[in-house]
């Protein structure tokens, strides 16, 4: 079963931090030089006095050292989404400066005044609602274009509507299904994204930013009932185990017979006897474990006990002594 590793945000601080202000990363701008970042206000300071990077000192550029620089969306991005609340507090804080020097709101980006929302930019938070759609799923259905419509617009009307939090799991998302639907243990609930299972560990945030949820509509989502095949495997498991174990009584039984005979005679007979001759079988007094009827292997009941090699060491029925043939001596053992 999959453990989910947690990490804390302060163990990704030394990627995530400009070294110049010891603040998170704001309008991420990296040195193409040595690809280190900063913020760009930050580097744009430094830069004045400089025409080093302040973290290797490696030359930006001999004259012109702001040339060498460039915005890195990516990593601001990535920041704004581990960071819980920085993009809005950011917002807030750009509009509030425009606010006071209205001049200069004329110049810049959405994104530079302020007036960017969370659902545009995409940035979700763990106590956000997110509205989702939860269906069957069902291959069959909708597939082709030989289906009628009749039954695309059932499965629509069969779609629920929930509002979740974004740190809900699938987990929990499939533990509503299994009680909301009385669905037995031996059944399993499958959780998916168009026709990919989701993993248990996986929260509606992970899904929203895995598969680039536009925010266009409820998060699709769909789901499965397929039979638990976990007691499946163990009774096929047992099954082979008991298997193995005749099988290898069947050989511990040929070894003795080819030890019991006489030195240099071939062996001509089968270690299994076949059931037209039941007068060859080295052990008369007990029933073979495996039969060879028609070319088939059939086993033997399972409530029939695997007897251990030590007891068909002994003599044969009637605690007979046995003859065993020795390098040409004849002894008897009993």
């Amino acid at each position: 079963m999959h453990r989910t590793t947690r990490i804390k945000i302060t163990e990704l601080n030394p990627h995530l931090i400009c070294v110049l202000c010891g603040g998170y990363f704001i309008d991420a701008t990296t040195i193409i030089e040595c690809l280190h970042s900063f913020c760009k206000m930050c580097i744009v300071r430094y830069l004045e006095t400089s025409k080093y990077c302040p973290i290797c000192d490696v030359q930006v550029h001999k004259t012109k050292p702001l040339l060498n620089i460039r915005s890195d969306k990516t990593l601001q991005d990535i920041v704004y989404k581990l960071v819980p609340g920085l993009f809005k507090n950011e917002m807030k804080r750009r509009r509030d400066f425009y606010a006071e020097h209205p001049v200069d709101a004329s110049n810049g980006s959405h994104e530079d005044r302020g007036e960017v929302a969370d659902e545009d930019k995409r940035i979700i938070t763990d106590d956000e609602i997110i509205s989702l759609s939860i269906e069957f799923f069902d291959q069959s259905r909708c597939a082709g274009g030989g289906v009628d419509d009749k039954q695309c617009r059932d499965q629509v009307t069969n779609r629920r509507y929930l509002q979740c939090p974004a740190a809900m799991t699938v987990m929990h998302l499939r533990k509503f299904l299994r009680s909301k639907m009385d669905i037995p243990n031996t059944y399993q609930v499958e959780v998916m994204y168009e026709d990919e299972p989701l993993k248990d560990y996986y929260t509606l945030m992970d899904i929203a930013y895995i598969y680039t949820w536009r925010r266009n509509g409820p998060l699709p989502l769909k789901y499965r009932v397929r039979p638990n095949c976990k007691k499946m495997k163990v009774k096929h498991a047992q099954q082979d185990g008991q298997n193995s174990i005749n099988r290898s009584a069947a050989e511990s039984d040929s070894a003795s017979d080819k030890a019991g005979s006489p030195v240099g005679a071939p062996s001509t007979s089968s270690s299994l006897p076949s059931p037209g001759t039941p007068a060859q079988s080295p052990h008369p007094a007990h029933a073979p474990n495996n039969v060879n009827v028609n070319g088939n292997a059939a086993a033997a009941a399972p409530h029939t006990p695997t007897r251990p090699f030590a007891q068909y060491g002994g003599g044969g029925s009637g605690g007979k002594p046995r003859k065993v043939s020795l390098i040409g001596s004849s002894t008897s053992s009993g």
